[in-house]
């Protein structure tokens, strides 16, 4: 156990250490390089419809009513018969099907072709189409790869017409790019083809139209952008956001997604089925009420990581559900389910077998499956979490230490991330029992989570000045936001922040939840990005995560910036951070009262300024960027700065002045 501590406080204490050898002026405090990260969660459709840039939407035609009512095999598609052609669509299930994980698939029964002349300029033949999410949408000039899994069950080989289709006036059917693929064989084949887009259009529908009588198979449906982040499919444009808010870690994959929706524990996320090809991949009922395809699984998780700088920080069950389950948050105490602890030891296994997927040489047995999935290298996993909080009971608790005690005794190298349960306040005895916990085991990190009214972010500011200094373990605010998503929450969150960052003795990572939410489809309020089908929106809370993740460092000054005409001191912070890597100087402020106030600088301690430039976001306190007419935008610009200076900060602004030094 010693050892354990020894390893966890040297990971959390190395930014520091590397810093002490950089000569950085005296004052300073140490604080965590990882401070900011981001937190995913597939909640709001933010993966399949989302992150994960796949167009098709139920390609494996494995929706069931038990995630939705009305849901089933045939959602999202219909059939199409073109030309006086005729015949039918049925889905099959559990006969010869691809493969054991992916059971069902759609069978088109091709009954008569008659090319005639119709409404429909010459189109005919019969098959599927698919809406994908809330349309497809295509842009002119862009590739599309289109595979499928299809087989020949009766009949002549067919010619099947892959078409990228809309309709703009009714009757009038356009294509908008297109390609032919020849099924011949009786046994399933994945078959492969590229559509080049020949217009914009908001609302397509991928068509697979057979051309011959007979029957096809069908399965395993795919329609990806030639253009996705660095290749690996996942959405460009949602990933630059991302990129742009320099997290340095991703904690992945929720929230209460790893514990699974509540139905008793056969829903619960298991990361071992989400690692192969993605047609093996075990698909999963959300716990958000919809489907999770697991397109975007582990290994992408830790890929995307990986292409963002970003340290992985994955969530793993202890073998207790959510107590919110089945309406549960009213009488929480009698919906927290246990599995049997002589079962404990699948869910420790499971622990170790990411650990050694992630970390292990490339012919072990997990890392065997890492190295053939396109990744030799291990992924240097350093954090692990237990739990997502769940209350804090006896049963939470004696899961939780059996799995804590075997994993850092196999692998103290693992920083081990605990939780705090659902209210991260001191007199929740949740909070208190996962405190305990905490000082009992010596755990390096306890992820707490709240949200609140913006009110409680401007009243709670010196919350962190008061956790006792003699602690070991260090806190992660994992999850938080303020429960709106104007610029007066934003400004609140940075307040917050700032006094997190103040203590960065005691906060060692934070992360602003949930992370994406799609347009119409949102369980949660407020979100940090909101996305259509063509473009994200990016909140005013965004842009201020986006200028503490620029403003990193290792060193935290609270003395060098004093404001003055502050009426009252919860609506205005400072912080002054120094990155002794990039030889940079951050000074950030923020005033959230409604007129201007004076910031005076002394950073006479720091060496000679090379130049500096100041980021401002500021505009109407009530503002948001939910809607197509985004106000609220920082504006970056050059300055002449010297090291005592007095600048007027406006109202309803956060200001961060970047200095080279």
């Amino acid at each position: 156990m010693k050892k354990t501590i020894l390893c966890a406080a040297l990971a959390l204490a190395a930014c520091g250490a590397q810093a002490q050898k950089m000569h950085a002026p005296k004052g300073g405090t140490p604080i965590s390089e990882d401070f900011l990260g981001i937190f995913f969660e597939d909640i709001s459709y933010a993966a399949d419809g989302g992150l994960n840039a796949q167009l098709v939407q139920n390609g494996s035609f494995e929706y069931s009513p038990n995630e939705r009512d009305g849901w089933g095999p045939g959602t999202a598609w219909k059939r199409v018969a073109y030309g006086h052609s005729t015949g039918y669509i049925d889905y099959v299930r559990g006969i010869e099907q691809l493969n054991k994980n992916n059971p069902t698939y759609m069978r088109v029964v091709i009954e008569r072709i008659e090319n005639s002349k119709s409404d429909f300029d010459g189109w005919y033949g019969v098959g599927l189409a698919n809406e994908g999410f809330d349309g497809i949408y295509i842009q002119k000039g862009k590739k599309y790869h289109f595979s499928a899994f299809l087989r020949n069950t009766a009949g002549d080989a067919k010619d099947v017409r892959v078409v990228l289709q809309g309709m703009k006036q009714f009757p009038k059917m356009l294509s908008f790019g297109e390609t032919t693929i020849k099924v011949d064989g009786k046994d399933w084949k994945k078959y492969e083809a590229v559509i080049e887009a020949n217009e914009d259009f908001a609302n397509a529908s991928l068509q697979l139209i057979a051309l011959q009588e007979g029957v096809m198979d069908v399965d395993m449906v795919s329609l990806l952008p030639e253009e996705t982040y660095k290749g690996h499919g996942l959405r460009k444009d949602l990933c630059e956001a991302l990129e742009g808010l320099k997290p340095k870690f991703v904690r992945f994959p929720g929230g209460c997604v790893v514990h699974g929706g509540g139905d008793g524990f056969w829903n619960t996320y298991r990361w071992e089925t989400t690692v192969g090809p993605k047609e093996e991949r075990v698909q999963l009922k959300n716990t958000w009420a919809y489907h999770q395809t697991m397109e975007l699984g582990y290994y992408e998780y830790f890929q995307l990581c990986e292409d963002l700088g970003a340290a992985p920080v994955p969530i793993l069950p202890c073998g207790v559900s959510c107590q919110g389950a089945n309406g549960g948050w009213n009488i929480p105490e009698q919906n927290q389910w246990a599995v049997p602890m002589e079962d404990m030891e699948i869910w420790t296994q499971s622990a170790l077998d990411l650990i050694e997927w992630a970390n292990g040489p490339a012919d072990s047995k997990w890392g065997k499956v890492r190295a053939e999935a396109g990744h030799p290298e291990p992924f240097g996993l350093k954090f692990l979490g237990i739990g997502n909080e769940e209350r804090i009971t006896p049963e939470f608790e004696a899961r939780f230490k059996y799995m804590y005690d075997r994993i850092t005794k196999e692998h103290p190298e693992i920083v081990i991330v605990g939780t705090c349960g659902p209210g991260s306040h001191p007199e929740n005895p949740d909070y208190q029992n996962a405190w305990r916990i905490a000082e009992e085991t010596n755990m390096p990190i306890l992820d707490e989570h709240y949200y609140e009214k913006r009110e409680y972010f401007f009243d709670n500011q010196h919350n962190y000045d008061n956790y006792p200094r003699s602690r070991k373990t260090k806190v992660y605010l994992g999850e938080y936001a303020s429960k709106d998503r104007k610029l007066i929450d934003a400004l609140a969150e940075g307040l917050y922040l700032l006094g997190c960052e103040r203590n960065g003795d005691v906060v060692a990572m934070t992360s602003y939840a949930p992370l994406f939410a799609k347009k119409g489809h949102e369980s949660w309020n407020p979100d940090l990005i909101y996305f259509d089908n063509a473009r994200p929106y990016l909140t005013c809370s965004y842009y201020v995560q986006q200028m503490f993740g620029q403003s990193a460092g290792q060193y935290y000054y609270g003395n060098c910036v004093k404001l003055e005409g502050v009426t009252e001191e919860k609506f205005a912070g400072q912080s002054v951070v120094l990155n002794v890597k990039t030889r940079q100087l951050f000074v950030k402020i923020c005033n959230a009262d409604t007129h201007p106030i004076t910031a005076k600088l002394n950073l006479g301690r720091f060496p000679g300024f090379k130049s500096a430039e100041i980021t401002t976001l500021s505009g109407d306190l009530q503002a948001e960027n939910y809607f197509d007419a985004q106000p609220i935008a920082p504006v970056t610009e050059s300055i002449k700065l010297k090291k005592n200076a007095s600048l007027e900060i406006a109202p309803s602004s956060f200001v961060m002045i970047s200095i080279k030094l």
